[in-house]
């Protein structure tokens, strides 16, 4: 029985060797040339560069330098042309970096804008306040003077727009907002004990509405600081606060909103 060969295009810089793949079927396959190193040129050891003994490149550190545009985002890419691996006869491809944003213990960002949270106490929150509320990326304090008209109160969670005082936008001179959510700290308990001074805050603060009629009243104990995840907890109905699962889909437990 003769022998049938399966002709494979040879490479330079590959040597061949002889391979059965079937009962009278051989093939020859292709493999890098340890010799000369999968180039296909040898060089006599007179020949050889000194440096790179006949591979053609050398190992090298090179420092990059990055130019980061003000108003970059995550997931911005930056590329420097043609500073990848060089490799004989080939043209050098790119390195591209992706820019990750770290987070910052003040500021929150999305897009241009960005977001901070502001504490003030009760009394400022009911009288007014002009101070330093924030120091900016670049190190300026920003200072604003709140409520901006006489007998305007804040309110928790509310938000004060500064318009211009968010971040760059990219190839312009424009920028972004900044949005300042305001906080409110509340005294200790304990703070006020007096009977007079508590009767006279009652005095100057708006008293409250209308009473509840009721025929029957029964005045009850109750918990501070009770938890409203515990609302509903345990009941399987997704108007609860706590975590829930359907019993006829497999999903992740979810959080009815509250």
């Amino acid at each position: 029985m003769s022998n049938h060969f399966a002709n494979n295009t040879i490479l330079p810089g590959q040597v061949t060797g002889l391979r059965q793949i079937a009962p009278g079927l051989v093939t020859q396959s292709a493999s890098p040339c340890s010799s000369c190193q999968a180039t296909g040129k040898v060089f006599k050891d007179k020949d050889k560069c000194k440096k790179c003994r006949g591979k053609r490149v050398v190992s090298t550190k090179k420092m990059l330098e990055l130019y980061i545009p003000p108003g970059a985002r995550e997931g911005d890419r930056i590329v420097l042309d043609g500073e990848a691996d060089q490799n004989p006869d080939q043209e050098p491809g790119d390195v591209v970096f992706v820019l990750t944003e770290k987070e910052h213990e003040t500021f929150r960002r999305a897009g241009a804008d960005l977001c901070a949270d502001v504490r003030i106490t009760l009394a400022e929150a009911l009288t007014g306040f002009e101070k330093v509320v924030v120091t900016h990326l670049d190190g300026r304090g920003i200072s604003i003077k709140a409520p901006q008209k006489k007998g305007e109160i804040l309110r928790p969670e509310q938000v004060l727009k500064v318009k211009g005082e968010g971040m760059p936008i990219k190839r312009s001179d424009a920028k972004g907002d900044l949005y300042l959510v305001v906080h409110i700290d509340f005294p200790e308990d304990g703070w006020l004990q007096d009977d007079a001074l508590i009767k006279r805050i009652r005095e100057l603060l708006p008293g409250p509405g209308p009473p509840i009629q009721t025929e029957i009243t029964d005045e009850v104990e109750f918990e501070k600081d009770a938890d409203l995840n515990e609302f509903g907890a345990g009941s399987g109905d997704p108007r609860g606060g706590s975590e829930w699962e359907d019993e006829d889909e497999d999903h992740a437990p979810q959080c009815a909103p509250q």
